[in-house]
């Protein structure tokens, strides 16, 4: 079925162009050819005012004047009449004028229980048993304190017991790091035979470069035997860095580097480095940024099988098969370590 309009434009199907132009006269054909260069309505890459012949006969304002503008609209808003109300306005009320509802206010008055006073004396001074014994008697089975429901000591009476609470005890915040990370620096440089143990945990301001330091001074130093730099912020640069000292020290037992910014390029390098140190015994690396990803988890696992002397690694794995061969790995190590002692006392 046809739509109207397109039934109109049937009769234009059988136009013959060519018999048009061959009686349009020459400047009839120059027009339509300027007209025809002036226009492209197809054209969506031109704006929408090159797309036709401008036909604008009003001549141009000029710039803006934004006062006389505002003038104007306001003279015209003024001079525009409203319509006119079908109903005129007369102000008259109809209806009943609503009244909200006010419900009665009953006055609640609270039991007050006086007792003597040497009885409220000596309740005030009872401890919780004899509290519990005053309630057996008195038949309230259900009073329990809140050390006895977490002992497991009262009533199965689930939520129906009356609970005692007790005070809590304010917890306190973790004091910052004393530690003095340019003194230590430099004891450790200086090989200090009573610096046995390097505690730089959560010291955040510590810079990358002072870091490397570290690193770099741990390479000659015959006597540190625990190194800590968990939450410190340290990233791949600072494992590298620790890996090439793991290759040249042969006193570091422990090294502890959770917390920080470490991907699975750092892990990697210090994971080769542990395949030709054969004196640490513990390293920590969990809780990173980011997940290591399964190759880095593999290689993790073939180096625990390959190293005799890591008894503690500090590292939840995420993947089973990585998981099972490091647990095996460490099991062994520390068979060996036990085996070694008894060994050393027979």
């Amino acid at each position: 079925m046809a739509l109207p309009y397109k039934q109109d434009l049937e009769k234009y199907k059988e136009i013959n162009e060519d018999e048009i132009l061959d009686t349009l006269s020459a400047e009839e054909l120059k027009q339509l050819e300027t007209a025809l260069e002036e226009m492209d309505p197809e054209n969506a890459l031109l704006p929408a005012g090159m797309r036709q012949k401008d036909q604008t006969d009003k001549k141009a304002t000029g710039t803006l004047d934004r006062e006389r503008l505002l003038n104007y609209l306001e003279k015209e808003a003024l001079e525009y009449t409203d319509r006119e109300d079908v109903v005129p306005f007369t102000g008259e009320k109809k209806g009943k004028v609503f009244v909200p509802k006010q419900k009665p206010i009953e006055a609640s008055q609270e039991e007050v229980t006086t007792l003597d006073p040497e009885l409220e004396e000596a309740l005030s001074s009872a401890t919780d048993t004899e509290l519990c014994d005053l309630a057996a008697i008195l038949g309230v089975h259900t009073l329990v304190t809140s050390t006895q429901t977490y002992d497991g000591t009262s009533s199965k009476e689930g939520y129906n017991n009356v609970i005692k609470g007790e005070k809590m005890n304010p917890v306190f915040d973790e004091p910052p790091n004393p530690t003095n990370v340019d003194e230590t620096l430099q004891r450790i440089k200086n090989n200090d035979s009573s610096l046995t143990e390097v505690n730089l945990n959560n010291i955040k301001n510590v810079p990358i470069p002072t870091l490397k330091d570290f690193a770099k001074a741990m390479e000659r130093n015959t006597h540190v035997k625990k190194f800590s730099l968990a939450a410190t912020r340290s990233n791949d640069p600072i494992a590298v860095a620790f890996s090439e000292m793991l290759r040249e020290n042969k006193t570091l037992r422990s090294l502890n580097l959770e917390s920080n910014f470490i991907t699975g390029v750092g892990v990697q390098s210090l994971v080769d480095a542990l395949r030709d140190n054969d004196t640490l015994t513990e390293i920590k690396i969990d809780n990173q940024r980011q997940q290591l990803g399964t190759t880095v988890e593999m290689a993790i696992a073939k180096m625990l099988e390959d190293n005799n002397t890591i008894v503690k690694f500090g590292y939840h794995f995420t993947q089973q098969g990585p998981r099972s061969r490091a647990a095996a790995a460490i099991t062994k190590n520390n068979d060996l370590v036990r085996r070694r002692r008894v060994e050393g006392d027979l």
